[in-house]
């Protein structure tokens, strides 16, 4: 599956995050987002945000002072389960 990047060097949170996020929602179930990020407390928000919503932080490094996070985003569950 593909990748897509999104940079959000030089914003500060919670914007990384929310920024993902809305990216997140346009990609379809299993679809990959690296994330290229400066601020240090997006180590922190990246971590709590897939613990929280059920996507996969597949990553992370940190090099230079840039961060950077794959996501995998969840697969829906079938209607069933809803």
């Amino acid at each position: 599956m593909s990748e897509t990047l999104l940079d959000v060097q030089g914003l500060t949170c919670p914007l990384p995050v929310l920024k993902a996020n809305k990216a997140l929602r346009s990609l379809p179930p299993g679809a990959r987002l690296v994330v290229l990020a400066s601020d240090p407390a997006s180590v922190k928000d990246f971590k709590a945000y897939a613990t929280e919503t059920g996507h996969a932080l597949v990553s992370f490094s940190e090099e230079k002072g840039l961060y950077r996070f794959t996501l995998r985003k969840r697969e829906d569950k079938p209607a069933a389960e809803a």
